[in-house]
């Protein structure tokens, strides 16, 4: 039996879901929510009617819920949907709504939403410009397309895509900021604005959270200690603050309006 990429995706982050809104586990999605919030302060509105593409858990679904009029957090893994509509429940949210499907494949009419956001998922899919000209065909005229992903920078040594793929094999590639603005821009709408930083995250807890198996988190470590040791690079940029193995991720929030 063939194993499709979306079916990796669905094992993948069936065994994340619980551990996916863990700030010990999972900085990279709770450390920075704030920051994407106010990055998406300018396009929210109390008449929005939003759509999170690739929305796991629907983590920025829920922070933006009381600012909206309707959220619609849309995900490919039923855990994933399941664990943030109990966290919806819990805080008392009414406005959003959590639905499976295939984000290359939206079962939405053209022009069905006044904000478009998606996060940590193009890195994740198996064709990112489908992904973006569904966001950009859903949106209507003047919409905001909100992109917040992992980015490769330029001229970086090493391929970190197979280290993210040891560790995640339903990892796909991450690109760099360009790529990510020429899909936008080849789907139809203009980018707008940008914010780039980077992330030193410890490297335990994210392999604690993709459940990595032990040999091969042992592979990773010993790749990234042999580069501080003068090997041969990874792409990870290791480092090893007060003892603790990191390596550093680079993030991109972009902006676009749909035409």
């Amino acid at each position: 039996m063939t194993v499709t990429h979306d079916d990796k995706v669905v094992r993948e982050f069936s065994k994340q879901a619980a551990g996916f809104a863990d700030p010990g586990l999972n900085t990279a999605l709770t450390r920075h929510l704030d920051r994407l919030v106010r990055f998406m302060e300018p396009e929210l509105d109390l008449e929005d009617v939003v759509l999170e593409v690739a929305a796991g858990t629907g983590i920025v679904s829920r922070a933006i819920a009381p600012r909206v009029r309707h959220v619609t957090a849309f995900d490919l893994t039923p855990a994933m949907l399941a664990e943030g509509k109990r966290d919806a429940d819990h805080a008392g949210l009414t406005n959003v709504t959590f639905t499976r499907g295939d984000a290359a494949a939206l079962p939405y009419v053209d022009r069905s939403f006044t904000l478009v956001v998606t996060r940590l998922s193009l890195h994740q899919v198996a064709d990112p410009a489908a992904v973006v000209g569904e966001m950009a065909r859903v949106s209507r005229p003047g919409a905001a397309l909100i992109i917040a992903d992992l980015v490769r920078p330029d001229g970086l040594d090493g391929d970190p895509d197979r280290i993210e793929r040891l560790r995640d094999p339903s990892h796909g590639t991450v690109l760099t900021e360009a790529q990510i603005a020429e899909l936008v821009t080849a789907a139809g709408a203009e980018v707008k604005r940008a914010e780039r930083f980077d992330h030193v995250r410890p490297l335990e807890p994210w392999l604690e959270l993709s459940q990595t198996p032990d040999d091969v988190a042992a592979q990773i470590r010993r790749e990234l200690e042999d580069e501080l040791a003068g090997g041969p690079a990874t792409g990870m940029r290791p480092s090893k603050p007060d003892g603790v193995l990191h390596f550093t991720h680079s993030y991109l929030f972009q902006q676009a309006i749909a035409e």
